[in-house]
């Protein structure tokens, strides 16, 4: 192991004018590179300290002029006009009312034109186009039907670049509003290249040229009214990729025509959440396959200039995504993500590329993503930093990033010690778990989890965006448990499921609401694929449901897996029936007393068999079923807190019937342990701000006693 753990895998955010502070804080936090942030410079005194340079561009934006002399040169979406009520025989839609117009404009050309709909939503048809005109920005139906609700879906051209337009609105940049190219028009596509090849040129003291991400922004729709500024968001849409250059693109590959309304989806938009059509799977293909291959283009070009190119995750990453198909034959040499908590730090350490590098939390930012101050009056950036570092750390001693860095404006530390003091701390600690995994990787319990919901592999260890956009969502505080827990994970699709996937399985994770995508939708209709989950149970497995797992209408049971859960839903139809009466099971080596389950109504017991661990209000709220030689567990929610990640532990652990055996766990919830066979060393960790004293159970059947301070990662030599 290398000894020196204050120096190295550590990116610096430098800038112009502050090359004392630069250089200074560098040496503090033992920095290897240091890097430009949007708006920065580096002068030369940074450039020739003899650091590693990263320099940061966003390939599609910081083309004004060129998209000012070529506007249909600029990115498009669809749109959908606010509902307006017919009160007579003919109605008017100003399809840009309500939508932020320095975001959008109207494409009203020929082109474009054709792929515009108007729709009857109260009958949910379109309007014959020949019953409606559009003239000075206003679109006019007649005949209309009184009192019917009317839409019109059009493509907009956004005319200024999402990520510049909220650190304008949020960060008061005051620069011009960068547009945004699409690298799908031929002009601009020959621009780009050549763009690259003389900044490759002009660079030359350059050695890993950062893209903040690629092509097309996640889907972010502002809007006009203050009181509703975001509209719409969703970290993992493809709708900001649309052109008619592509539409008639995907026609010729596809041999079918796809309309407005297969991305409006009756106003709702095809969210990620949500099982996707087969025209999204086949659109989301068509994407990616293009993304790769001018990305790659884009690589070979850096590449020839003898230098490096990773690619940031977040922001304009539609199309790229780590875990597709495709990501790899991009030729990246390094992926930097973003955290906010552990599961975000797994999704980057797991990627295929040689280099992974996470940008820790808080950024140099005024406020945070929340609107938080943060290195401002008000704020606790010191506070932030090691709280996000406390949820990072357990995943990383799973399994390591090679690289940490940060991001922002590095005049913003100044006047705040305790910060700095923090940042230096975080590297220290970073670098002793890296050389820890140098030799080997910490152990794991013979326990293989499978994560089962429509994207599987594709979004493995994510939803759609970071923790702050999906707190809401059962699976994400799963996924963030399971984060640091010592077991294999792995994310599976049903089509898997059905296919074999279950074999390298011995347990199988489904949460989510009924009908969305990680629950499943109309997947379960799918009668093999109840028939494969049953016997997989029945002949020893474990199958975990959350919230409304497995459910479809249409069945005997709303849940389809309710014959291995032991527990249903009552949509209405049983509320005659009698109830099982139930006596609360504790001698479960399953701590359920602060599950964080919500009060969810309507649940009954199916048979009477299952084992109730927790009841709100005379309702089963967790169950435990043996199901032949398996066990069906039921929750009713799951957020993650210490408690509840070690009550999700203790699942795995009595199903693998390991509850008595199982080494290198805890005593107490708030500190977690990992050992590193080829070191021989375990590390203790405390998740809290309290002092932790604490046993850690030996594979002798021993106990070691620790104590550690608040926050405290202790290493120790077995």
């Amino acid at each position: 192991m290398n000894e020196d753990f204050h120096q190295g895998s550590f990116t610096l955010p430098g800038e112009a004018g502050y090359e004392q502070l630069t250089l200074e804080l560098a040496k503090r936090w033992g920095a290897d590179v240091i890097r430009d942030s949007d708006g920065t410079k580096l002068s030369d005194e940074i450039v020739k300290a003899g650091y590693g340079i990263y320099s940061t561009i966003c390939i599609i934006r910081e083309h004004n002029a060129f998209a000012e002399a070529h506007p249909d040169s600029q990115q498009q979406t669809f749109l959908c006009s606010d509902p307006v009520i017919a009160t007579g025989d003919s109605v008017t839609i100003r399809p840009l009312e309500g939508f932020f117009d320095e975001q959008f404009q109207v494409n009203d050309s020929p082109d474009a034109m054709a792929y515009w709909q108007v729709y009857d939503r109260t009958t949910n048809e379109e309007v014959p186009k020949e019953n409606w005109t559009y003239e000075n920005g206003v679109v006019t139906v007649s005949p209309a039907a009184p009192w019917r609700s009317y839409t019109v879906s059009f493509l907009a051209w956004r005319v200024w670049e999402e990520i510049n337009m909220y650190n304008h609105t949020t960060n008061h940049w005051t620069s011009e509003h960068l547009r945004q190219l699409d690298p799908r028009h031929p002009l601009a596509w020959e621009y780009l290249q050549k763009w690259l090849r003389d900044w490759c040129q002009q660079n030359p003291d350059t050695t890993v040229v950062r893209f903040t991400s690629l092509f097309y922004n996640f889907v972010w729709i502002f809007g006009s009214d203050l009181r509703r500024r975001n509209r719409y968001t969703d970290w993992a849409s493809y709708d900001f990729t649309v052109s008619p250059a592509a539409l008639k693109a995907f026609e010729q590959q596809y041999g079918y025509a796809l309309t407005a309304e297969d991305f409006i989806n009756q106003r709702k938009l095809q969210v990620t959440h949500m099982p996707p059509t087969a025209h999204k799977r086949d659109y989301m293909d068509f994407i990616q396959a293009f993304v790769a291959e001018k990305a790659k283009a884009l690589v070979d070009i850096v590449h020839g200039y003898g230098k490096k190119a990773y690619v940031f995750y977040d922001d304009s990453w539609v199309g790229m995504e780590p875990y597709g198909k495709r990501f790899a034959s991009i030729g990246f040499d390094g992926l930097i993500k973003c955290i906010f908590s552990g599961f975000e730090c797994r999704l980057c350490a797991g990627a295929k590329v040689p280099t992974h590098e996470i940008r820790l939390h808080p950024y140099l930012f005024p406020v945070g993503l929340g609107g938080l101050p943060t290195f401002q009056e008000g704020g606790h950036p010191e506070k932030d930093a090691m709280e996000y570092w406390m949820h990072a750390r357990r995943a990383l001693l799973r399994q390591c990033v090679d690289r940490i860095g940060l991001g922002g404006y590095l005049h913003l530390t100044q006047g705040y010690p305790a910060f700095v003091d923090a940042i230096e701390r975080i590297g220290v600690e970073f670098r002793k778990i890296k050389a820890l995994q140098e030799d080997g990787p910490s152990s794991t319990l013979p326990i293989r989890v499978a994560v089962l919901h429509t994207w599987g592999a594709l979004r493995s260890w994510t939803l759609s965006g970071h923790f702050h956009e999906t707190f809401m969502h059962p699976l994400i505080h799963i996924n963030e448990a399971l984060s640091g827990l010592p077991v294999e994970v792995k994310f599976i699709s049903f089509a898997d499921a059905e296919n074999g996937a279950l074999e390298d399985a011995n347990v199988v994770i489904n949460a989510g609401r009924a009908g969305d995508a990680w629950s499943g939708g109309d997947a379960w209709r799918s009668e093999k694929l109840v028939e494969q989950l049953t016997e997989f149970v029945y002949k020893g497995g474990c199958f975990i449901g959350v919230d409304e797992p497995s459910a479809v209408p249409g069945y005997d049971t709303f849940f389809r897996m309710a014959h291995v859960l032991g527990i249903d839903y009552d949509t209405g139809a049983r509320v005659c029936h009698g109830k099982w009466e139930y006596k609360l099971e504790k001698s479960l080596r399953i701590q359920a007393g602060s599950a964080g389950l919500k009060d969810k109504e309507h649940l009954y017991l199916t048979d009477g068999k299952a084992c109730v661990l927790a009841d709100a209000n005379g309702i089963p709220q967790m169950t435990v079923n043996r199901f032949g030689k398996g066990l069906g567990v039921y929750m009713s929610d799951f957020q993650v807190t210490p408690q509840n990640t070690r009550m999700l532990l203790d699942i795995l652990l009595y199903a693998a019937n390991l509850s008595d055996q199982a080494p290198y766990i805890t005593g107490d919830c708030r500190a977690e342990a990992a050992y590193y066979p080829a070191n021989k060393t375990l590390v203790v960790i405390n998740n809290s701000h309290e002092t932790v004293e604490t046993s850690v159970s030996l594979p002798d059947n021993n106990w070691l006693n620790v104590t550690l301070a608040p926050m405290e990662t202790k290493e120790i030599n077995l």
